[in-house]
């Protein structure tokens, strides 16, 4: 277990104690669409979700980071890296991803939930840090990070009241699969907050859903010499001004497609239980 340590290391954040403890659930599973088996790909040596873990862990607020993976046995890989590294794992439905974080947000008492994908290997946790911050500010049923970031650094902040409501009310297919969109939907049963970014960084593409991604992403790690520590997105922005021509390998590519698809098929489920 993670504590996280507010109010201790370069900040006087003092968290309300009734958001704890803060659990970001890293949802990743092994049968994706366009980069099958992308969340085990190597990055400068290491699997993907080793990076995304490890960025997390530098987040001063959360407490808990717990990978939630499907009962699929295409995914005993990710349970087996988790218990190599130390991970706690929740495994759950695969399309209803919904439930599948309403069950690992119940197994770990989280009372706030922070929500990352494991394609986001340049996750930037002070910004993290920062939607957390707001939501604890307090009056915020679900705080997220805008599009004006690069694609890549998304993450929601929200209660366990809301995904409760959620997972109870949402009957949408793409409600289930993207577990957040009836919360941001229905601004009338839940109050809404966002980081935005000082200047438009939205055309940038920083997530991996397929393989010009993840060539874009390589040559950052490399670029930068990252290692295995922990950089900030200040250092990759640096980078990218002096080559600006790797933002070309990737830029065809549609934001939020995998939500557009979703919608595109929405049918209503009938939810277990």
């Amino acid at each position: 277990t993670r504590q996280g340590h507010a109010g201790t290391e370069g900040g006087h954040m003092h968290l309300r104690e009734e958001l704890r403890p803060i659990v970001a659930i890293v949802q990743a599973r092994m049968s994706s669409t366009r980069l099958p088996g992308k969340v085990m790909k190597g990055i400068a040596g290491r699997p993907m979700l080793w990076h995304v873990v490890n960025r997390l862990k530098a987040s001063r607020l959360i407490d808990e980071i717990v990978v939630a993976t499907t009962t699929g046995c295409e995914d005993d890989i990710i349970e087996e890296w988790c218990s190599l590294n130390g991970t706690p794992v929740s495994r759950g439905s695969l399309d209803d991803v919904l439930d599948r974080y309403y069950q690992a947000a119940l197994s770990f008492g989280a009372k706030t939930i922070v929500r990352i994908t494991s394609d986001c290997p340049l996750i930037e946790p002070a910004l993290v840090d920062r939607a957390i911050q707001r939501f604890n500010q307090g009056g915020f049923s679900h705080v997220s990070v805008d599009s004006s970031y690069p694609d890549g650094l998304d993450a929601e902040v929200f209660s366990f009241e809301a995904l409760e409501k959620a997972h109870k009310e949402a009957a949408l297919a793409s409600e289930r699969e993207h577990v957040t969109p009836y919360i941001w939907k229905n601004p009338h049963l839940f109050s809404l907050g966002k980081i935005k970014s000082d200047v438009d960084l939205s055309a940038m593409r920083w997530t991996v859903d397929d393989k010009l991604d993840l060539k874009f992403v390589t040559e950052i790690y490399e670029g930068i010499g990252a290692g295995e520590r922990v950089f900030r997105m200040e250092e990759v922005l640096r980078f990218l001004r002096g080559r600006p021509e790797l933002l070309k390998i990737n830029s065809a590519t549609a934001r939020n497609e995998g939500y557009a698809k979703s919608l595109r098929q929405d049918r209503v489920v009938k939810k277990a239980g």
